[in-house]
């Protein structure tokens, strides 16, 4: 990592930005021992549309070039025209090949199913359903409908290592996949990835099923640890499944990581697993858990100080809901 004690900070919108305000408060030296640069960057709807994104080009350089950032959710306008969405520019400009999202238990909360190790949903963050092309042809019953997907072995290599690494570092098994069958050229490759990250990583256990078995047995397999790799649309579905069976999104971080040619991370962007959740603006009853936890997971990935000041944020956390 670049600059382990400066950590970009990207405005955004509605109860997002309370809860980055709140997450702030954490990082203060006082509070946690270590002196951090937090710059900003405004990157609410307002100021995105006043600067055509250009203010997104800026926070994505900045994490370029110091390692990590730290994002408060973000309005996606639904009109043709519009700015879009700022998580799509941050990841390519970024670099960003794959996103983490962990379930986690949360004391208090009763979670689902009898679900109580930790399942990592490890996706890519670019390729796929996300920025295929689309077009329709004919009129009328005739009418059908197009799209073209692409995605490339180097980001399938990414999601394969990367979870693998990660099963091997929290004792987890590597679980799941895609639709291997169905689509042997396009899913398979993903497969392929994994089957030869398994041979590189021979500890780890390693479980391979279809997405669809992967869902069916999520419930019957959650005794175990698990990170599941995951193409793009199925590794979001995933997320929004996962995440809610351990009784609420506010417990887990998202995080955005682009790599070295080692597949160290080079940088990393961190911010919660929800939305701005605009019907809690200014009621100061929003949980602000998951992007403290975001902030605390830029720290671990920084040296020895910055990764004790996050440890004793995630273990506070805990204890504060316990």
């Amino acid at each position: 990592m670049r600059d382990e004690r400066t950590i970009v900070v990207l405005e955004g919108d509605e109860t997002g930005q309370e809860l980055l305000e709140e997450s702030l408060r954490v990082l203060e030296p006082d509070v946690i021992g270590v002196e951090l640069e937090l710059p900003r960057f405004d990157l609410s709807l307002e100021r995105r549309r006043e600067t055509d994104n250009g203010i997104v080009h800026e926070a994505a350089a900045a994490i370029r070039a110091h390692g990590l950032g730290l994002k408060a959710a973000t309005v996606t306008p639904e009109g043709r025209g519009d700015v879009g969405s700022p998580n799509r520019i941050l990841r390519e400009e970024i670099g960003g090949k794959v996103i983490v999202r962990t379930g986690r238990r949360i004391p208090g909360v009763a979670p689902l199913g009898g679900v109580h190790a930790p399942i990592s949903i490890v996706r890519m963050a670019v390729g796929g359903a996300y920025g295929a092309k689309e077009w329709r042809e004919g009129e009328g019953d005739d009418e059908v409908a197009f799209r073209t997907e692409q995605i490339e072995r180097r980001i399938c290599h990414a999601v394969a290592e990367f979870a693998f690494r990660q099963a091997e570092r929290t004792g987890a098994k590597v679980f799941g996949g895609p639709k291997y069958t169905v689509s042997p050229t396009y899913e398979g490759m993903l497969k392929e990835e994994m089957d030869a990250a398994a041979e590189r990583h021979p500890e780890v256990p390693y479980e391979p099923q279809l997405i669809d078995a992967t869902f069916a047995l999520l419930l019957s397999s959650a005794g175990d640890p698990l990170v599941i790799p995951a193409l793009n649309r199925d590794g979001d579905i995933l997320s929004d499944l996962v995440l809610p069976l351990f009784g609420s999104i506010a417990g887990s971080e998202s995080l955005l990581v682009a790599f070295e040619a080692d597949f160290e991370p080079a940088a990393i962007m961190a911010e919660a697993a929800h939305g701005t959740a605009p019907s809690l603006q200014g009621k100061n009853v929003a949980n602000p858990m998951a992007m403290i936890l975001a902030g605390a997971a830029l720290l671990s990935h920084g040296g020895d100080e910055p990764q004790r000041a996050g440890r004793a944020i995630r273990e506070a956390c805990l204890e504060a809901v316990a």
